[in-house]
């Protein structure tokens, strides 16, 4: 999945207003004016399209946690270099303060069933023998379901964020 779809259903999804997104990059200290925030949200076939790179993205993730968690103690985390779908999936259970149970109960919402074993093997060290890489599909999937937990109407979907 592309970061700027995520960033897209991430921003419906909790109903980030583009004062909140531009609050949340100034948590991981990054300083972005609404049309930048305007231009990263625009569909990839826009002129005006920007694309959303692993580290502005890993950016907004930690500016994410900081927000819906309140600050760590001691220096803020770096935004990495390189994201996969588990560090996504990862960070968005921990700015979401969901425990496996819940992530399980989200999955499930959108009709994907996984076992405690298979969530908690994405979440493990790349280099663990149990270790799953997270596919596209249970990614979707997982923001498919907190869709449908934080917005009750399917109805007031916008097009573009179909699955």
């Amino acid at each position: 999945m592309l970061n700027n779809d995520i960033l897209r259903r991430i921003r419906y999804t909790l109903d980030l207003d583009d004062s909140s997104m531009i609050t949340i990059f100034a948590l991981a200290d990054r300083q972005l004016t609404r049309a930048q925030i305007s231009d990263l949200l625009k569909r990839d076939d826009d002129p005006a399209y920007t694309p959303c790179n692993d580290t502005l993205f890993a950016t907004f993730l930690n500016g994410l946690i900081h927000h819906k968690r309140g600050k760590k103690e001691g220096p803020p985390p770096k935004p990495e270099k390189r994201l996969s779908n588990n560090l996504i999936f990862l960070k968005l259970k921990i700015a979401l303060n969901l425990q496996a149970d819940d992530v399980l109960e989200i999955l499930a919402l959108a009709d994907f069933r996984l076992s405690k074993h298979e969530l908690s093997a994405f979440f493990r060290k790349p280099g663990h023998k149990h270790h799953r890489e997270c596919k596209d599909q249970v990614l979707r999937n997982f923001l498919k379901g907190l869709q449908l937990k934080y917005r009750d109407d399917p109805d007031d979907n916008p097009v573009y964020l179909r699955p």
